[in-house]
This record gives structure tokens, sequence and C-alpha cells, in this order.
């Protein structure tokens, strides 16, 4: 007898299947996506070729004024390394 769906109830494990199958699939690519973003360790470059200034270089700043109020580093270090990231942002 012929529930709707065809071959009593086949129908839905075929559904079944293509959809968990179709999953897995989306899974595994969102996986290796999230696995191989920047897998070589560099920092994200322009279209030139060159490192982006924005966000890291505001992080690099507030990290070193972290470790001068820390007293980690000297007054004079601190000022030299803000001095060449001051450079580097221009």
């Amino acid at each position: 007898m012929m529930n709707g769906f065809g071959m009593d109830g086949m129908g839905l494990a075929w559904i079944f299947w293509l959809l968990l199958i179709a999953g897995l699939v989306t899974l595994a690519v969102v996986l290796v996506k999230a696995f191989t973003r920047n897998a070589g360790g560099n920092a994200p470059a322009d279209g030139q070729g060159l490192p982006r200034t924005g966000a890291g270089h505001a992080r690099a700043r507030e990290i070193l004024e972290e470790r001068y109020a820390r007293g980690e580093i000297s007054t004079e270090e601190y000022q030299e390394r803000r001095r060449i990231l001051d450079e580097e942002g221009r």
C-alpha cells in the first residue's frame, strides 16, 4: 500500500540520506576554509603586497602601552618601539 511517499516510506529515507550527505559536504567545506584561511601565517596584505595597517597597528600600540604600564619595558624601549610603530603606520 502506498502512503503518498512511494514504496512505504522509502521516499523519506532517500530525502534523509540526501540531506545528510549534503550537510556533511557543507560541514567539510566550512572546516577546510576555516583551517586554511591565512595558513601561511603571514599578515593579510593589500593588493600591492603590503601589510595592512589599522586594527593590527592599533592592537600593537595597545600591547606596547600595556607592557609599559606594567613596567615590563623601560621608557627608552617604549619610546623607540612607539617611534617604529608610528613610522610603519604612515
